[in-house]
């Protein structure tokens, strides 16, 4: 049975994923990165340090500092949330059926805390989660399941327990390394990169996302469990 439910925050509470390609884009091109679209794409899913760090490497520059230019397009960021956000459509249904099961809710983001209290308090939706946690705190970001490992001690639930919400592939990498079962909703549909088949289902909106989906989802865990 799902004992608790874990969302990703960007591309799945707010559709975010196009302010970060253009923050990225904007603050990376002044210190001479110019990312085409495809590129601005290669990293979703990443921590911003490990987007910066990703094209630092690529590039060999040192200067300005990762950090700075992080810092810088985080604020980028959040400007647009305040700006232009909007929560996903259909999300409050889907808080509805995991808070009517009466089972924990938790958010699990690669985003920094700045970034994640942006939005939980732009939105006012903080009261739908028991737990909130970035991979800030974490060595590694996604695709490593250290967050979602981090976030199921939090909730005191197993990691075979939980059930994940995922846009992009390396969350649902870090879900499945983390023996969590996952929903993923690809900001691309219904032409997403084949690695997306490894989640345990695969819908174009969170409107996809009802109690019959659920209880496929637990059926199948069962028989996992049963062999």
């Amino acid at each position: 049975m799902i004992q608790a439910a874990i969302f990703d925050m960007d591309g799945i509470i707010i559709d975010s994923e196009p302010f970060w390609r253009k923050a990225i884009s904007d603050v990376l091109s002044t210190i001479g990165i110019h990312l085409n679209s495809t590129q601005a794409m290669q990293t979703t899913g990443l921590r911003v340090d490990e987007v910066v760090h990703y094209w630092y490497e690529r590039y060999s520059l040192t200067d300005p500092s990762p950090e700075t230019i992080s810092r810088k397009i985080n604020e980028r960021v959040i400007d647009y949330i305040k700006e232009e956000g909007a929560l996903m459509d259909g999300l409050e249904t889907v808080f509805g059926i995991f808070h009517r099961r009466g089972i924990p809710v938790a958010l699990a983001s690669s985003s920094d805390y700045i970034l994640i209290d942006a939005v939980v308090d732009t939105f006012n939706i903080r009261g739908h989660f028991d737990v909130i946690y970035s991979a800030e705190e974490e060595q590694y970001g996604k695709p490593h399941p250290a967050v979602y490992l981090s976030t199921a001690r939090k909730l005191d639930v197993p990691p075979y327990a939980c059930l994940t919400i995922e846009d992009s592939l390396a969350g649902v990498i870090a879900a499945k390394a983390a023996r969590m079962a996952c929903i993923a909703k690809p900001e691309v549909y219904p032409d997403y990169d084949k690695g997306f088949h490894i989640a345990d289902k695969i819908v174009g909106s969170l409107h996809g996302i009802d109690e019959d989906v659920l209880r496929e989802i637990e059926a199948e865990q069962a028989g996992i469990s049963d062999h």
